[in-house]
């Protein structure tokens, strides 16, 4: 549990009893229904919708949301302990998880109004309905400020019409409620952003493109495109032109979730290249006993420790914050850059471990190299986090 006295004496990571249970049941839970199928769907890119039901109904789709409003009421170390079992089996499941608890279901908790949380946090929050987070445009990544599409108010003051393409927004093919950001007042840039909760089912509403994606394939992700969507005002999240201050105090929360994501990854190359270097035989021995490849298993298992503890160093922040209202940018964005790096590069490792057979579909060490990459781009590139974190660091804004 990460526990905190009100004494403002430093909050501390521990993980209890309710915690090892919930590890182990996610764990056992993914080596059974996710890891069999992983391959299949990576294949197909079809959207595993059976597995992430049967994730809603163990509470996982909104861990952290409280009980009355359809979640399963645990912190933010249960999050990340859920995030990396469900990463060790297959990313593409990790990465629906994450934006349904993290970017979805945590933003709907935080900025939301009672009748909002009701009506848009439960369902999802249960796994009954999926949501997703739309930020992204064509021409605006990382430059949020230089978005086109815009909302404007009707002359009755009741809805907002709503024109623009968005892109790359993960589980957008099968979402059930988005959490989108326009420009309602362009002239202020990223002062004149705001957030709208929006129904998939409304006119106005078409959903894109599918992303034909290098790594987590499963994960469906494509454009939204919003042709005159009338949103009713109240449906927007916190008040006009306060989205990108919410877009940002999200990603917060999103970045421990991809950190997480990340160690999964890499524990899982980790763990099937200390095998295969047990396994695998070369000039009379295994290839352990050689220390080109003690070496990687050593760098390896380094960096995964290093960012797990990052990892606990931000969770500690974001419960600190719960109690103080203090962000927690700079830890989550530490942890994001060296968990991703380190996925990549375990990943990187371990096709090297493996030669020939790394490069093979017939095993998943190929599959981890594909996934790994995207954790270095979305939710803020590795270099949009050194940026982050050198800002903070100079007291610069």
């Amino acid at each position: 549990m990460v526990a905190s006295e009100q004494t403002g004496q430093p909050l501390t990571v521990q993980i209890t009893e309710e915690h090892e249970m919930l590890r182990q049941a996610v764990r056992e839970f993914a080596e059974k229904e996710i890891a069999p199928i992983a391959a299949e769907y990576d294949e197909s890119g079809d959207f595993p919708l059976d597995t992430i039901r049967k994730m809603g109904a163990m509470g996982l789709m909104g861990i952290e949301v409280p009980e009355e409003y359809g979640g399963a009421g645990m912190d933010t170390l249960a999050y990340v302990l859920k995030m990396i079992e469900v990463a060790r089996a297959d990313a593409s499941h990790s990465t629906i998880v994450s934006v349904n608890n993290s970017l979805f279901c945590h933003a709907i908790l935080k900025f939301g109004t009672e009748a909002q949380k009701q009506t848009y946090l439960r369902p999802v929050a249960s796994g009954e309905k999926i949501g997703a987070y739309s930020l992204t445009e064509p021409m605006s990544g990382s430059d949020a400020g230089n978005m086109a599409s815009r909302a404007v108010l009707n002359e009755k003051g009741t809805h907002y019409i709503i024109n623009g393409r968005k892109s790359w927004v993960t589980s957008g093919p099968v979402a059930d409620t988005v959490l989108l950001f326009t420009m309602t007042e362009p002239e202020k840039r990223h002062k004149g952003i705001t957030a709208f909760i929006v129904e998939a089912s409304q006119p106005g509403f078409i959903r894109g493109k599918k992303e034909p994606k290098l790594g987590i394939r499963a994960s469906a992700t494509s454009e939204l495109v919003f042709e005159h969507y009338a949103c009713p005002v109240e449906n927007v999240l916190g008040a006009p032109g306060d989205g990108f201050k919410i877009a940002m105090t999200v990603l917060d929360a999103g970045r421990i979730g991809i950190a997480s994501q990340a160690l999964g990854i890499a524990e899982a190359a980790y763990e099937a290249s200390v095998a295969y270097a047990r396994e695998r035989e070369a000039f009379g021995q295994a290839i352990g006993q050689f220390q080109m490849i003690q070496q990687k298993i050593a760098d390896m298992k380094t960096r995964i420790e290093a960012s797990r503890l990052l990892i606990y160093h931000a969770v500690q922040a974001k419960e600190r914050g719960k109690i103080t209202g203090e962000r927690y940018t700079l830890e989550a964005s530490m942890a994001k850059l060296f968990a991703s790096e380190t996925a990549m590069f375990a990943a990187h490792q371990a096709v090297q471990i493996h030669g020939g057979m790394g490069y093979s579909k017939e095993l998943p060490v190929e599959r981890y190299f594909r996934d790994a990459k995207i954790t270095e781009i979305y939710e803020g590139t590795s270099e949009i986090q050194r940026v982050v974190i050198a800002r903070q660091e100079l007291g610069l804004r």
